[in-house]
């Protein structure tokens, strides 16, 4: 039998001047998702849907604010959990759907010095099975950082005992499988799991629906693999509008 697992819902206060440039693209996106009439206005309602999942993960991340060095409510509070699993010699894998959030993390630890591997997209297999086999034999305190299309499948990374979900996955089933890497079979110590909330956004909307609308989660994160038939669009609009 696995050793116990605790998952554990952070809420990450938005800063007044964060909390101010997401309601400005909020209402950029309730103008635009008015309607869902055609293909065009469909797509529109997706891209100010991720372009308010990315404001919540990091200001940065978006083209068009990269330049105005607005805060992470996220990135401030994985910081300080990172320094302090650091000090306690603890290993941290840490997920994120956007590789560009792995980047802003993974400048941060190197800056600190913090020791840190990295799997994505662009890793190739031999080096992806290196990385896991560095992390899992080491003595030294490390943080994994894994993309969500990378690391869902396939990893062994029971050395760690926390898990940091930097963006909520919006289905349930691959948010568990991703934490299935380090609360597998071989794993020996207590995991924790954490998954940091934008309070008073649409991440806590989707928090409060993934048990109720599990089906529309699933489309909403497989967009790109989705037929447009099968996404419900008002589902998408009403998370946006109400």
């Amino acid at each position: 039998s696995l050793p116990e697992k605790t998952e554990i819902t952070l809420e990450c206060p938005l800063s007044e001047e964060q909390m101010n440039l997401y309601n400005t693209v909020l209402e950029v996106a309730k103008k635009g998702v008015t309607t869902s009439a055609n293909k065009r206005d469909r797509l529109n309602m997706l891209t100010a849907l991720l372009k308010l999942r990315q404001v919540c993960t990091h200001p940065g991340i978006v083209e068009e604010f990269k330049g105005l060095g607005i805060e992470s409510a996220k990135f401030n509070m994985l910081k300080d959990k990172v320094t302090d699993l650091i000090d306690e010699g603890h290993k941290v894998v840490v997920f994120s759907q956007f590789t560009s959030m792995l980047d802003i993390i993974q400048e941060w630890l190197d800056e600190n010095d913090y020791g840190n591997l990295r799997i994505d997209g662009s890793v190739s297999a031999k080096k992806r099975m290196d990385h896991v086999d560095t992390f899992q034999t080491s003595n030294d305190p490390m943080i994994f950082l894994v993309s969500l299309k990378a690391g869902g499948i396939g990893l062994n990374l029971t050395a760690a005992d926390y898990v940091i979900h930097i963006d909520p996955w919006w289905n349930p089933a691959i948010e568990a499988q991703a934490t299935d890497r380090v609360h597998r079979m071989g794993q020996t110590n207590k995991v924790i799991v954490y998954r940091l909330i934008c309070a008073g956004t649409i991440e806590e909307k989707i928090n409060n629906l993934q048990q109720e609308k599990k089906k529309l989660l699933a489309e909403i994160v497989d967009i790109d693999g989705a037929s447009e038939k099968q996404i419900d669009f008002n589902e998408i609009k009403s998370l946006i509008l109400n």
